[in-house]
């Protein structure tokens, strides 16, 4: 069972057919959201056509709400498919991560620091 199947529709931000968001319970940076599929498939690879379509309209909804509360200088979107890519959750979700000027000390690379030191090159 997965434990997004636990969380209180009260919680959704908002959803679509496909999917629902909610503030990530231990967010990265102000704003951090999470799209969650409705149907407990494992990863992005797992999702349907249909599904990968609504999530790019689900990540456009999340920037825009993101923009009008926070006013992010940036974005990470992130998508963690298997175990060894360091998913935790086997339950499809994708991160909408702003990003703020002065957040990180260097931030070239972005999502490349995922493997020490490939990051910077």
């Amino acid at each position: 069972m997965s434990i997004f199947k636990n969380i209180p529709i009260n919680n959704y931000l908002f959803e679509s057919d496909y999917f629902f968001v909610i503030k990530d319970k231990f967010p990265v940076s102000n704003g951090h959201l999470l799209v969650i599929s409705k149907r407990v498939v494992i990863d992005y690879f797992s999702l349907n056509p249909q599904e990968k379509n609504d999530l790019i309209i689900m990540i456009d909804k999340c920037k825009f709400q993101i923009d009008g509360k926070h006013e992010p200088d940036g974005y990470n979107i992130g998508m963690n498919c298997g175990k060894y890519a360091g998913q935790s959750v086997m339950h499809f979700h994708c991160h909408v991560i702003p990003r703020y000027r002065g957040d990180m000390k260097n931030p070239l690379g972005g999502v490349r620091h995922c493997i020490e030191g490939m990051g910077y090159y």
